[in-house]
């Protein structure tokens, strides 16, 4: 049910701002399971950089929340942008090239870095932009009418961006502001007053996908989700699991093992040593003499942070 929520800029919330929408989800999918919040709106104001926990996932000068897909295989397949409250469509871009942006592409966006998007004006001063969708998929139209949910096209890799995702920025008068902390304060954490019609998690880091391969992949091929392989021969070269995450943190620790039918294959403890939005690591073993028995093999990655488990993700491959 749609009600008014309380929103000053500037200040503590302390009075009922008219017409600040209540947002949904932005995207088409299940937050933590098919897709994951990589970024939120940057709450320093000089040159550091904090979410609204006072956590690292953000970047410096950040003015929006990132709905993450898992992998480019994901986005190819179509995942829909949502409008997270109605309102009326005040612009749209469409045309430009999905690919993650390099040092020698970056000028070719400037000046257009939220790529393919949509505006839509909630009235009273509140406007919600989405950014980065994929080109050529735009459904709706400047004057457009258009309620909660309604589909404004798919997520993609215009503009911008190194990963998949859709970038929802939310502004009244002009001024940017947090959904999860819509009242500008100097506290950690989550307003009890926040934009989301329904509270989200904060998840500060995770794990992504994991996969088996047969030698340890580039960073490309792990984010484009195709090479994973669910079934090998039992002479194929090695057998390599790779864990794909995001947010980590110095002082994190990633325990990756590989189990077979019978025994354990290989297990190795990965400090990670520096705070990173995303990252992957790998372990594997070559195939012994006589190769691999065949049966189930079991890959499991977990996340620790301050010793404590933070994420944990199992996978199976059979070999025959």
């Amino acid at each position: 049910m749609r009600t008014l929520t309380t929103a000053l800029c500037g200040a503590l919330l302390a009075s009922s701002a008219i017409g600040a929408p209540f947002l949904s989800l932005p995207i088409d999918c299940e937050l933590g399971e098919t897709c994951f919040l990589q970024n939120y709106v940057d709450t320093d104001p000089g040159p550091g950089t904090r979410d609204f926990t006072c956590g690292p996932l953000s970047y410096d000068g950040h003015k929006g929340t990132d709905f993450a897909l898992p992998s480019i295989a994901t986005m190819q397949a179509g995942v829909n942008v949502l409008a997270s409250a109605g309102g009326v469509v005040v612009g749209t871009r469409d045309g430009m090239v999905d690919r993650a942006i390099t040092n020698d592409t970056l000028a070719s966006v400037e000046g257009r870095e939220c790529g393919n998007g949509v505006a839509i004006d909630h009235g009273d001063g509140w406007v919600t932009q989405y950014c980065h969708m994929k080109q050529g998929s735009i459904s709706v139209t400047k004057g457009q009418t258009v309620e909660t949910g309604d589909t404004l096209g798919q997520v993609g890799l215009s503009g911008r961006t190194q990963f998949p995702h859709v970038h929802i920025s939310v502004r009244h008068n002009g001024t940017v502001i947090d959904p999860f902390q819509p009242g500008a304060n100097d506290t950690c954490g989550a307003s009890d007053k926040t934009l989301w019609a329904d509270p989200l998690a904060y998840s500060p880091g995770g794990l992504i996908a994991l996969g088996f391969t047969t030698a340890i992949p580039s960073f490309d091929q792990v984010k484009s989700g195709q090479i994973a392989q669910t079934t090998l021969p039992p002479n194929a070269p090695a057998l390599v699991l790779y864990a794909y995450g995001f947010g980590s943190r110095a002082g994190d620790r990633l325990d990756i093992t590989i189990n077979g039918p019978a025994n354990r294959v290989v297990a190795q403890s990965v400090d990670l040593d520096k705070t990173q939005a995303q990252y992957f690591r790998a372990i594997g073993k070559r195939t012994p003499a006589g190769g691999w028995q065949p049966g189930t093999y079991t890959g499991t990655a977990t996340l620790y942070r301050d010793q404590q488990p933070l994420d944990s993700q199992s996978l199976t491959l059979t070999v025959e």
